[in-house]
């Protein structure tokens, strides 16, 4: 539905030197699906967004939806903001403080090119507001609603123009916490049963990891890489996007024959896959994924360590386990009592060392 091929975008910054936003970003986002770009301030995602809005022009690349081209660099093609018909929604909303509710999201249709009647710009902006729950504060000052409120007001704007896709620029970044973990259900709930096309704009993970179909990563004007939520959590390309994307333990080590690294705490069985011996490589564990037991367990993997902290945190406890001379951070179950200072067995499970080129 939306594909975006070899994008560029460079412009200048204040001492004149050449700055390259997005460099040869590539990707498609199928009907109906959250496609989400991940990454660090800075990264090029926001270009990228603003890019496919036509806020920004690129320097070459192509961009079209639903086959229809809105930027070519090679054949000179650029479709304007306002004829594109995408739905957008910014980070701080723009509701107009003089507008009651439903005049804030009957907005669009009232200055759009196609004229519509007023009991269809009623049943459209009724429609939409129902949806994101707000129909009972149609007649509010729309700077009276709270954050959250206001949030969703600026999606239902976005909403009553039915666009054929819809962009979200970093949409939840000024809401508590509480309030933003209760708003990605509203927005995951929203876009699936409306099965509109999205593209969503963030640096938070979780929130990338709890809405998307899918996700690419950025850094410094790239992609990293592009996956599945699960995908890009449990294997990364990377060492950026294991660090990223969550919490993990890092490893360096050597490759060995038979599918094992040579790495400080001990030799670790991985399976090779591409890697050969003698490369140098980095291993990736996820905390959740380093086993301890007090009773020494089957298997392969195993050290004896010791445990150095433990942090108490509710639902789980993170563990931080001596090995040598290095450290590794363990989440488990409260369940777990082990003292600090307390001996205790580490296990690592091959198919969760995810081994890339140091």
């Amino acid at each position: 539905m939306l594909r975006v091929e070899g994008l560029n975008t460079e412009y200048p910054n204040e001492r004149g030197e050449v700055v390259r936003a997005t460099q040869d970003v590539s990707f498609e986002v199928p009907q109906g699906q959250l496609f989400t770009l991940l990454g660090p301030s800075g990264c090029g995602k926001t270009t990228t967004l603003r890019s496919i809005a036509g806020l920004e022009r690129p320097s070459s690349g192509e961009i079209s939806v639903g086959g229809r081209v809105v930027y070519s660099g090679s054949r000179n093609v650029f479709v304007a903001p306002n004829r594109r018909g995408f739905g957008m929604v910014f980070q701080s909303y723009a509701i107009w403080p003089h507008m009651s509710v439903f005049q804030n999201a009957a907005f669009p249709l009232e200055v759009g090119a196609r004229r519509l009647g007023r009991a269809e710009i009623r049943d459209r902006v009724m429609r939409v507001l129902t949806a994101v729950q707000l129909e009972a504060f149609a007649g509010r000052e729309a700077t009276k609603l709270s954050g959250g409120q206001q949030q969703r007001l600026a999606l239902a704007r976005a909403l009553t123009m039915e666009p054929q896709l819809l962009l979200l620029d970093e949409p939840l970044s000024n809401l508590d916490a509480k309030l933003r973990e209760r708003m990605r259900f509203e927005l995951k709930r929203l876009q699936r049963d409306l099965k509109i096309t999205t593209v969503y704009v963030t640096h938070d993970q979780s929130e990338a990891l709890a809405l998307s179909h899918s996700i690419a990563v950025m850094n410094e004007g790239r992609i990293e890489q592009i996956g599945t939520p699960r995908d890009i959590y449990e294997k990364p390309r990377s060492r950026f996007v294991a660090d990223f994307v969550g919490t993990t333990n890092f490893i360096e080590g050597e490759m060995l024959a038979g599918g094992r690294a040579s790495t400080a705490i001990g030799d670790i069985e991985i399976g090779a896959g591409e890697l050969r011996e003698g490369d140098r490589v980095l291993l990736s564990v996820r905390p959740e994924d380093v086993d301890l037991s007090e009773i020494r367990p089957e298997g392969v993997n195993v050290w004896e360590g010791k445990v150095d902290q433990k942090v108490f945190l509710g639902e789980f406890v993170d563990f931080q386990v001596r090995l040598g001379g290095r450290i590794l951070l363990s989440r488990r179950h409260p369940s777990l009592r082990t003292p600090i200072g307390g001996a205790i067995f580490v296990q690592l499970h091959p198919q969760k060392c995810v081994a890339f080129k140091a």
